[in-house]
C-alpha cells in the first residue's frame, strides 16, 4: 500500500509541476504582452476607414439586463453609419421582446429578430446562426446580453484586422462588473483576470494562439461561412468554435485593451450550473477534436488546443490524488508517502500561483491588499471547489449521457460597475450612457 500511494502521489506531483511549469512560461510571455498593451493604451486609438460591423446579441429572457446592454452598445465610439446592432429575441417569455421593439423604434441601428419555438429557444449557437443569415457585413461582433463594453472596445478589436489582415477573429477581455457584490463574485473576478492575464496573454504572445471566450470578439463573416457557423450541439460554443477556427487555418488574436464588463453568478447554485455547462462543453470540444485531429491544417496548433482543453482534467487528477494521499498519511502516519518528494515543492507551487495572480491583477490596478488576502483564501476554498464542476460534467456526459440541452445563466438585479465608482447603469438601462448619434426611426426588421 505504501508503494502504491507513493507512485500515485509521485504521478500527481509530476503532473502538477508540468502544468505549473508550462503556465509559468505563459505567465512570463503574458507579462511581455501586457506591458506592451499598457504602453499602447496611453495613446489615442486612431483607426482610419473603419469597416461596417454588425453586432449580434443572443437574448433569451433577458429583461433584467438587455436594455442596459443595448444602450452601452449604442454608446460605442464607432461611426454611426457603420454600426448595425441585431438582437436575437430567442423565444423569450418575459418582457424582452417588448423592450427590444421599443429600442428599435428609438434608434435605427437596432434591429430585432424574433424567434419562436420550435426553432427558437435552442441555445446561443442556433440563435447566432439564424442571425448570421440576416447580415452581409464582413465583420461580426458578438456580445452577451449582460455585457457593457467600454466605448473603445469594438474599435480596438477591429483595428487588429487593419494591422493583421490574415486574422480570422480578434478576442478582447471580459471583466466582472458586479465583482463587489459578494465573496463569490470577488473570487470570480480574480479568476477571470488571472486566466486572461496568464493563459490568454501568454499563449498569444508565445504561440500566436488564443481562444474565444463567448463575448467581446469580432470574427469574419467569410470565416464563419467557410467553417459552417456555430455548432448547435456545443454547450460551450466559444471553445468548440476556437478549435475549429484553428483546424481550418484561421488565427484568433488576443487584444488586452478591448474590455467588456459583464455580470457573473452571484450565488453558488447559479455558478455551479454555469460551470458544469462549461465543463460539458469542454468535453464535447475534446471529443470532437480527437475525432478530427489529423484533419487539422496545423497538427501543432491542434495539439496545443487539445492540451489546453485537457488541462482541467490534469489538474483534477493532481488535486484529487494529492488530497487522497495526504488524508491517507494522516490516518496512518506509518505510510512513507512523502519519500523523495519534499513538501517544500508544494509550498513553492502555491507561491508561484500567488505571484502570477498578483502580477495579472496589477495590470488592471486590482492588486489591492484585500485582493492579496482573497487570493490566499481563494486557493484553499474556491480553487478546491471548481473540480466538482469537472466531475459533474464528466458524469453527465460519460455516465448519464444527458442531452446537450441549453441552460442559460440566470441574471441578477445588479448594477454594472466598470472603473472604481463608475456605475454604467441600472438593470433597466435608465442610467446607461446615451448615444449622441442616436436617431429615432421605425423598426427596420422584426
Amino acid at each position: 500500500m505504501n508503494h502504491i500511494l507513493h507512485y500515485v502521489f509521485l504521478t500527481a506531483f509530476i503532473t502538477t509541476w508540468f502544468v505549473v511549469g508550462y503556465q509559468f512560461i505563459l505567465f512570463l510571455a503574458g507579462q511581455v504582452l501586457l506591458r506592451k498593451a499598457m504602453r499602447e493604451r496611453k495613446d489615442p486609438l486612431n483607426v482610419p476607414d473603419l469597416p461596417h460591423v454588425t453586432i449580434l446579441i443572443p437574448a433569451h429572457n433577458e429583461e433584467r439586463v438587455i436594455e442596459r446592454t443595448v444602450r452601452c452598445l449604442l454608446a460605442l465610439d464607432y461611426p454611426v453609419d457603420r454600426l448595425d446592432i441585431l438582437v436575437i429575441d430567442d423565444a423569450s417569455t418575459d418582457t424582452t421582446p417588448q423592450v427590444l421593439d421599443r429600442l428599435a423604434v428609438e434608434d435605427r441601428r437596432v434591429r430585432v429578430l424574433h424567434r419562436v419555438k420550435p426553432e427558437g429557444g435552442r441555445g446561443k449557437a442556433a440563435a447566432l446562426n439564424a442571425a448570421l443569415l440576416m447580415t452581409e457585413n464582413e465583420f461580426i461582433a458578438i456580445y452577451d446580453a449582460d455585457n457593457c463594453p467600454e466605448p473603445d472596445a469594438l474599435k480596438s478589436l477591429v483595428a487588429q484586422f487593419r494591422r493583421r489582415p490574415e486574422l480570422g477573429a480578434v478576442m478582447g477581455r471580459f471583466r466582472t462588473g458586479n465583482r463587489k457584490q459578494n465573496l463569490l463574485t470577488r473570487f470570480i473576478n480574480i479568476e477571470g483576470l488571472g486566466f486572461q492575464g496568464i493563459m490568454q496573454a501568454g499563449r498569444w504572445q508565445l504561440l500566436g494562439i488564443s481562444s474565444l471566450s463567448g463575448t467581446n470578439y469580432v470574427i469574419r463573416h467569410s470565416a464563419l461561412d467557410h467553417i459552417g457557423g456555430w455548432d448547435v450541439e456545443a454547450l460551450a460554443e466559444d471553445a468548440e468554435l476556437s478549435v475549429r477556427m484553428y483546424q481550418y487555418g484561421y488565427r484568433i488574436a488576443f487584444m488586452p485593451n478591448s474590455v467588456s464588463w459583464e455580470q457573473e453568478p452571484e450565488t453558488l447554485r447559479v455558478w455551479l450550473k454555469q460551470r458544469t455547462r462549461w465543463a460539458r462543453g469542454n468535453n464535447y470540444a475534446i471529443a470532437k477534436l480527437a475525432r478530427t485531429f489529423f484533419q487539422s491544417r496545423s497538427i501543432l496548433y491542434a495539439l496545443e488546443m487539445l492540451f489546453m482543453l485537457c488541462v482541467p482534467y490534469l489538474l483534477l487528477f493532481a488535486i484529487v490524488t494529492s488530497q487522497i494521499v495526504c488524508v491517507s498519511g494522516l490516518i496512518n502516519p506509518n505510510l512513507d508517502i512523502f519519500n523523495g518528494i519534499p513538501t517544500q515543492y508544494w509550498i513553492l507551487g502555491i507561491i508561484v500561483y500567488y505571484i502570477e495572480i498578483m502580477f495579472a491583477l496589477a495590470y488592471d490596478g486590482e492588486d489591492t491588499f484585500s485582493n492579496m488576502m482573497l487570493t490566499v483564501v481563494m486557493y484553499f476554498t474556491y480553487c478546491q471547489i471548481w473540480p466538482l464542476t469537472i466531475i459533474r460534467g464528466f458524469i453527465a456526459d460519460v455516465i448519464q449521457r444527458k442531452n446537450h440541452d441549453w441552460d442559460k445563466t440566470i441574471r441578477f438585479e445588479t448594477e454594472i460597475e466598470q472603473r472604481e465608482g463608475q456605475i454604467v447603469g441600472s438593470a433597466d438601462g435608465t442610467r446607461a450612457p446615451a448615444s449622441e448619434a442616436s436617431q429615432p426611426a421605425e423598426v427596420r426588421e422584426s
